[in-house]
């Protein structure tokens, strides 16, 4: 499957959707770029470690997918997707799934 990084509409949608940065602490890398790194993972079935560069460090890639997804935004950036794309013919819900049934998940590490 190919990818394709966010459009400038895709990212104007999902934006403000995300949670704001903290006001003290180490300022976190750009959230489009994390983001274009968490999809590259998720399309390509790679493995974290194999995100390319280009998209930061894997480790906060993971760690933001995974705060993410505990505090629903990815849920709520799905439900904005179908709100705008399915009303305009962009998104079939007849074609649209989400499945993890079939990967394997391993606890641990495994050689």
């Amino acid at each position: 499957m190919e990818f394709r990084e966010l459009t400038d509409e895709g990212w104007e949608l999902v934006r403000p959707l995300l949670p704001p940065r903290a006001k003290t602490g180490r300022p976190r890398i750009d959230d489009r770029i994390i983001i274009n790194g968490i999809l590259y993972v998720l399309v390509t079935g790679c493995h974290w470690m194999d995100m390319p560069i280009k998209y930061g460090s894997y480790k906060t890639a993971w760690d933001m997918f995974k705060r993410w997804s505990i505090k629903s935004v990815w849920t709520n950036i799905f439900k904005a997707l179908i709100d705008k794309g399915h009303p305009i013919g962009k998104i079939s819900l007849d074609k649209f799934a989400i499945d993890s049934t079939t990967i394997k998940a391993r606890k641990g590490w495994s050689l």
